[in-house]
C-alpha cells in the first residue's frame, strides 16, 4: 500500500486490516506533512501493518525496499501530490505511481485500485492530468483495475468551523451557491477502497463515488455549522474577478520569478474549486448531475461538524489549508 499516513491512507489500511488482509505499507522515513512522523509514530497510526520505508519516486527502492522480491496480490495507491504544484503532480500523481505499478507487474500483483479524484473529469490543472495521464496507463495495463474518484473530503470542507465558533462570518465566492458536492468521510471512503479487492462489480470500472445524502452547496455548509453554534447566520462574499486578478497578477510574475509559478497554480487550484461542482459530469450537456453521483458510507458532512465541535474528531489540513 502506497500513501498510508494520509488521512484517507490510514483509513483504508485500517479497513483492510479489519477485512483480514495482510498489509504491507511503503512509507517515507519521515512521513506526513513536512515529514512529521517518525517510523514509531506510523507504526502507532498503521497498527496491524507491516511497514517498509523508502522512497516511491525511486523504482530501485520501490522494489528492493518496497516489494523485497515477494509476491503481492494486490496495490493499493492513495498516493496524492502535497500541493498541486507541476512538479509534485507529475513527480507523484503520476510518476512513482507508475514506478509502483511497473514494480508491482514483477511481483505478481493481478489488480490495482488507484485512489484519484472526481475533478480529473475536467482537466484543468497539472495535478488532474497527472492523475488523468496514470489513469489512462493504468487502464491500458492489463492488470485488473479499480479506480476511485471521491468527491469533496470533510477536512476540505472543515477549514471554517473555527471561524464561525468564533463568530466571523463564512466566506463564500459569489452567493455561495455556484458549486454542490456529496462530501465523503475518511473511514467511509476507505471502507469502499477496501472493498475494491474483493467486490468484483468494482474490478476494470472507474468509479465515481460520493457520501450520504443530497448534494450541499457552501451557503448550506455554513448556514449548518452557524446552527450548530446557535449563532444567526453571517457570510462574506468573495467575489470571483478577486480571484482571477490573483491568477493573473501571480501568472504574470510566474514568468518573471520562478518561485511565483507554483503560487499562481495554488491560486488556479482555488479558482477551480470555487466554480467547479465536485460531482460526475455529464458529458453530453456539460453540467453536473448530483443525481448520477453514486453515494456510499453513513456519516455526513454535517454529523461530521457535530464531533468536531464537540472536540470528538479533529482535521488535518496540511499543505491544503485555505482558510
Amino acid at each position: 500500500m502506497l500513501g498510508a499516513t494520509g488521512t484517507i491512507g490510514r483509513a483504508t489500511a485500517r479497513a483492510l486490516v479489519e477485512r483480514g488482509h495482510e498489509v504491507v505499507c511503503f512509507l517515507r522515513p519521515r512521513a506526513g506533512t513536512g515529514g512529521s512522523l517518525t517510523p514509531d509514530d506510523s507504526a502507532r497510526l498503521l497498527a496491524g501493518t507491516r511497514l517498509r520505508f523508502g522512497d516511491v519516486t525511486d523504482p530501485q527502492s520501490i522494489a528492493r525496499d518496497g516489494f523485497c522480491g515477494e509476491p503481492f496480490d494486490a496495490l493499493m495507491s492513495c498516493l496524492a501530490s502535497r500541493t498541486g504544484a507541476p512538479r509534485d503532480a507529475w513527480a507523484i500523481d503520476h510518476r512513482a505511481n507508475s514506478l509502483a505499478l511497473a514494480a508491482a507487474r514483477n511481483h505478481g500483483v493481478s489488480h490495482m485500485v488507484l485512489l484519484s479524484a472526481i475533478c480529473v473529469q475536467k482537466p484543468l490543472l497539472a495535478f488532474q492530468q497527472a492523475k488523468l495521464a496514470f489513469e489512462t496507463e493504468l487502464v491500458e495495463s492489463g492488470l485488473t483495475y479499480s479506480i476511485i474518484r471521491p468527491t469533496a473530503f470533510f477536512k476540505s470542507l472543515s477549514g471554517q468551523v473555527d471561524r464561525v465558533r468564533q463568530g466571523k462570518p463564512f466566506l463564500v465566492f459569489g452567493d455561495g451557491t455556484l458549486t454542490a458536492c456529496k462530501p465523503i468521510g475518511d473511514m467511509d471512503l476507505g471502507r469502499y477502497l477496501a472493498d475494491c479487492l474483493s467486490d468484483t462489480g468494482r474490478h476494470d470500472r472507474i468509479l465515481p463515488i460520493g457520501g450520504p445524502g443530497d448534494a450541499i452547496t457552501p451557503r448550506q455548509q455554513g448556514e449548518h455549522l452557524f446552527r450548530l453554534c446557535g449563532r444567526p447566520p453571517r457570510f462574506r462574499q468573495v467575489p470571483l474577478r478577486l480571484l482571477d486578478t490573483i491568477v493573473g497578477g501571480l501568472g504574470a510574475l510566474g514568468h518573471v520569478f520562478p518561485r511565483l509559478a507554483d503560487k499562481a497554480e495554488l491560486a488556479r487550484i482555488g479558482r477551480y474549486y470555487a466554480t467547479e461542482s465536485m460531482l460526475v459530469l455529464d458529458p453530453a450537456t456539460g453540467r453536473y448531475d448530483a443525481s448520477a453521483t453514486p453515494s456510499t458510507g453513513t456519516e455526513s458532512l454535517f454529523a461530521f461538524y457535530e464531533r468536531l465541535l464537540a472536540g470528538e474528531a479533529s482535521i488535518e489540513r496540511g499543505d491544503h489549508a485555505v482558510f
